[in-house]
């Protein structure tokens, strides 16, 4: 799939992506200043194994980056992606 467009929505503390009306969040909470929990990652059927939680955990981990907010990865995708990533393990609390 390409050209995925990942929108941050920060009233509801969520990161979202709609394709043809299906489509998935990764779902977070500040639990502390510069700290971030992403807590719930879901994807609907139809999009699954196409690489859509992936975008939307690199999205919530590149604004954790350029935020400077340490991670933290209650959701097992994120934890699961982080480990895979090294690049972005330097985030974690």
């Amino acid at each position: 799939m390409t050209n995925i467009s990942v929108k941050h929505n920060t009233e509801d503390q969520e990161f979202t992506v709609d394709i043809n009306g299906q489509g998935g969040e990764l779902a977070y909470s500040t639990p502390r200043e510069n700290v971030i929990d992403f807590a719930h990652t879901y994807v609907d059927e139809e999009l699954r194994n196409q690489g859509i939680a992936n975008e939307l955990i690199q999205a919530g981990l590149q604004y954790a980056q350029d935020n400077n907010f340490k991670v933290i990865a209650s959701c097992p995708a994120v934890a699961a992606y982080v480990r895979r990533h090294a690049e972005w393990q330097k985030l974690l609390l």
